[in-house]
């Protein structure tokens, strides 16, 4: 799973960048996923061990921080689509789609882990 992290953590930098980026340069904030990813990147990179036990510490960290970006990203995206709604603007669809990309990445990633997480208890128990 160090591996797939590492991939979710690249795949979240870019998001970044492209949202960073595609709207000109203007708002840092668009720049948080990338922060995700170097975490999910380097926790992945301290997960390649030998020692299982570290191993194991390294991945609980990154589904943490996973799934604590998975929700975040989820609340900011409905909260930005209803308050802008609610005031009777459009939406900022391109800062909504970039929010719901890496929700959703961040969603699939930690499903993967949880799953790992089952198999490997099965393996151990078996």
């Amino acid at each position: 799973m160090a591996k797939v992290t590492i991939l979710f953590g690249v795949l979240l930098i870019i998001l970044g960048m492209v949202g960073y980026f595609g709207t000109g340069s203007v708002h840092p904030t668009a720049l948080i996923p990338t922060w995700f990813g170097l975490a999910l990147g380097v926790g992945g990179f301290l997960a390649i061990s030998p020692s299982e036990s570290r191993r194991k510490l390294f991945m609980h960290i990154n589904v943490t921080i996973g799934l604590l970006g998975c929700i975040g990203a989820f609340v900011e995206a409905l909260r930005g689509y209803g308050a802008a709604r609610s005031l009777g603007l459009d939406p900022d669809m391109k800062a909504f789609a970039a929010k719901l990309a890496m929700a959703v990445l961040l969603l699939v990633y930690v499903n993967l882990c949880v799953r790992s997480f089952i198999d490997a208890r099965r393996k151990r128990q078996e």
